[in-house]
């Protein structure tokens, strides 16, 4: 197979994967992005290299059945996690797996994060799903988390990180993104409300939230 074909798929996903540590939501040797290239190819960023630093000809490229069609490049860890996701969610082409810090700090204390600060967030998120600990790098943990995404796109993963898919990698970078944000902002409302007598936090209620869906949904 002649992998220069996706020459320019590789370098997107080694960009964003740039991208994910220039804005602190991952760490050098955290995270990991993968990007399916056809019915039966994915590509994914490897193992071991530095997160901030990647160029195209460094992203791996894996059949949908595990084999690594770049032996010269060390498969990242989480790959069979990708892989089973991309199987679960034919739907979807892009998965971006990262540690922000507010948001796998809410994992480690099996706190939800509110969505419903912002109408922003509920309308991208809604409820993220929550993948219960499994070993990093272990079957266990693909088959856990790929089931946690049947029917959501946003994946806390207890005492890990964070997991997000997307018809493109814009997407799933963009669901990283906000989840982080309501993080940030779960974390200083419920602080100021429990700290500063008479602050109350005004989240969106049901019948707002139904209306942003029924407007995701063009209803």
């Amino acid at each position: 197979m002649d992998i220069k074909r996706f020459a320019s798929e590789r370098q997107a996903v080694a960009d964003l994967m740039g991208r994910l540590y220039t804005c602190r939501l991952t760490t050098t040797s955290g995270g990991n992005i993968s990007l399916r290239l056809s019915d039966n190819l994915f590509c994914i960023t490897p193992s071991k290299l530095d997160k901030a630093n990647l160029v195209g000809d460094k992203i791996a490229i894996v059949t949908m059945d595990g084999e690594n069609l770049t032996p010269d490049l060390p498969l990242s860890i989480e790959s069979e996690m990708h892989r089973q996701v991309l199987l679960t969610r034919p739907d979807m082409q892009a998965v971006v797996h990262a540690h922000p810090c507010y948001a796998s700090a809410f994992t480690a204390m099996k706190r939800p994060i509110n969505t419903r600060l912002l109408a922003e967030s509920w309308f991208l998120i809604e409820e993220p799903a929550f993948a219960p600990y499994a070993r990093m790098g272990t079957v266990d943990l693909a088959k856990t988390v790929a089931t946690s995404l049947e029917h959501a796109n946003v994946v806390l993963m207890e005492n890990h990180g964070v997991l997000t898919v997307g018809k493109t990698l814009l997407e799933a970078f963009d669901l990283i993104e906000v989840l982080e944000n309501s993080a940030k902002m779960t974390f200083i409302t419920e602080t100021l409300a429990s700290t500063k007598v008479g602050w109350e936090t005004s989240a969106l209620d049901e019948d707002r939230c139904e209306e942003l869906m029924r407007m995701k949904r063009g209803i």
